[in-house]
């Protein structure tokens, strides 16, 4: 572990720490619903992955955060310990982000090397991020048309929500990541590469998004986007 890894991981967990806190004390003073302050913390703790890229010089070092909220977020639900992240009812699917985060990060970044693809485990980790708060807010605040898949139902516009928000943020991290800091050696994407890409991703993110039970597409649609993403970036790139 190098100094660097190590002030890392300070960041890191502080970063965590600070964004529960804050969604806490909103929580509290504010009066906002459980749901709200839980999409707070889902947005936050998914982009804190680009952070991760750019801060960590050894990659099984920067999986350690990950790691460690698979245990961290059960012992939090099981309990209930903080009201703005798990309402009594609700399902362990913190538990399941920080396992699918876990599982990409492991398998896909090589920190130092050219088959470094930490890029497509971020861009599969955006399409939970911001696909599915979009699609919850969208289908809740504006869904009419309602449909149901085995014990799933959704709605027409939270799914287009879905595709829309996570296509988009999924392209802007293919075209952004790759060549930077946060994955420097790794070759840049053309437009069109990135684009199918991300347009085949979060097709197959709305399909699982819809088809997955309560709490289980916080573990389907980042796996199986991050997947369609490699296989498309392989094919094409």
């Amino acid at each position: 572990m190098t100094t660097r890894d190590l002030i890392a991981l300070l960041i890191s967990f502080m970063y965590a720490t600070s964004l529960i806190l804050v969604a806490e004390i909103i929580r509290r003073r504010r009066g906002y619903p459980q749901e709200f302050t839980r999409k707070i913390v889902h947005v936050g703790a998914g982009m804190w992955v680009l952070g991760v890229l750019g801060l960590f010089e050894t990659w099984y070092i920067g999986v350690i955060p990950f790691a460690s909220f698979i245990f961290i977020n059960y012992i939090v639900w099981r309990y209930k310990i903080l009201d703005a992240v798990d309402a009594p009812d609700s399902t362990p699917g913190t538990v399941y982000f920080a396992l699918s985060i876990t599982i990409l990060f492991g398998f896909l970044w090589r920190t130092g090397s050219p088959n470094d693809h930490g890029y497509i485990a971020a861009a599969g980790t955006m399409a939970m991020t911001w696909g599915d708060a979009l699609a919850a807010i969208v289908g809740k605040t504006w869904g009419r048309h309602k449909y149901t898949v085995g014990t799933s139902t959704r709605s027409l516009e939270g799914s287009l929500a879905m595709f829309i928000a996570s296509g988009t943020a999924m392209l802007l991290v293919l075209q952004l990541a790759p060549g930077s800091s946060l994955s420097p050696l790794a070759a840049p994407l053309g437009l069109g590469v990135s684009l199918t890409a991300a347009l085949i991703a979060a097709l197959i993110a709305t399909a699982a998004e819809a088809v997955s039970p309560h709490g289980m597409d916080n573990i389907s649609v980042p796996l199986i986007s991050g997947l369609a993403v490699f296989a498309t970036v392989m094919a094409l790139g």
